[in-house]
Parts: structure tokens; sequence; C-alpha cells
């Protein structure tokens, strides 16, 4: 939600002092004073409350953090972040790994493939020329 410009924040308060008068205005200002004040004061107790409750795992809680994204990604995401990290990282010495064996491979075979992979399917060709633009799916080592 974003904050009103202060050509609407003057068209509102024009549009007050129209319906209401200008003797009403301070009176209606205070009592929407007091409904703020008393609905920030449940919100901090209800937020105390939960703190309470969940315990000092949850101290910093926010009611911000009520949010299922945001209470996830704080409290819950965050505990794995180094099991993350850590698999993370074997992945990709698991990658660096499977590189240096395919880069080994090529360079004993002198470069080439098996020739599967280079060659053009003869039958896949057609089937995409029977069908238009559309690829038709085919699998050479299945047959």
């Amino acid at each position: 939600m974003s904050m009103p410009s202060p050509t609407e924040i003057a068209v509102l308060i024009l549009i007050g002092v129209v319906m209401f008068g200008p003797d009403k205005i301070p009176q209606i200002a205070r009592k929407a004073a007091r409904v703020l004040h008393f609905l920030k004061d449940i919100a901090n107790t209800t937020r105390d409350q939960l703190r309470e409750d969940l315990g000092p795992k949850y101290a910093d809680l926010q009611i911000t953090d009520l949010n299922p994204r945001t209470f996830v990604s704080k409290y819950v995401i965050n505990e794995f972040q180094d099991d993350i990290d850590g698999i993370k990282s074997d992945i990709e010495g698991v990658r660096n790994d499977l590189d240096a064996g395919l880069n080994d491979l090529k360079s004993a075979t002198g470069g080439q493939s098996d020739g599967s992979a280079s060659a053009p399917d003869q039958a896949a060709e057609p089937a995409t020329a029977a069908f238009g633009s559309i690829p038709v799916p085919f699998d050479s080592e299945a047959t």
C-alpha cells in the first residue's frame, strides 16, 4: 500500500472540513488518534504475549514476521543454512569431478564422442516434418 500524496491529503482535509465543519474536526481527530493508539496497544500486547508463549528462541519476533513467507525464511530456513551450504559445496565438488572425468574421457578418445550425440537423428527429421513445426519426441536408444 502506497502513501498518499500531499494533494490527496489536502483533498481529504478539505472534504472533512466541508462534511463535518471546522468545529468538529479536532474532536474527530482526537477520537481517531485514540482508536489508533488503542489498536497499537493491542498489537504490542499480542506480540509480547506471542514472544512469551513461544519462548526465548522467538524473542526477536516482530509483527511482520507473522507473514508465513517471512516466518519460514527467518526461523526455519536460517536454521538449516549451514546444511544447505554444505550440500551445495558437495554438489559443486561432484560437478567438478564429473567435468574432470568428462574432460579425461574426451582426451582419451581424441575429442570424439560415441557418435550418437553428434550425428543428427534421421528418424526425428521426418517425424518433425510430418507434424509441421511441432517437434515429436524421439529416443534413439529406446528402439
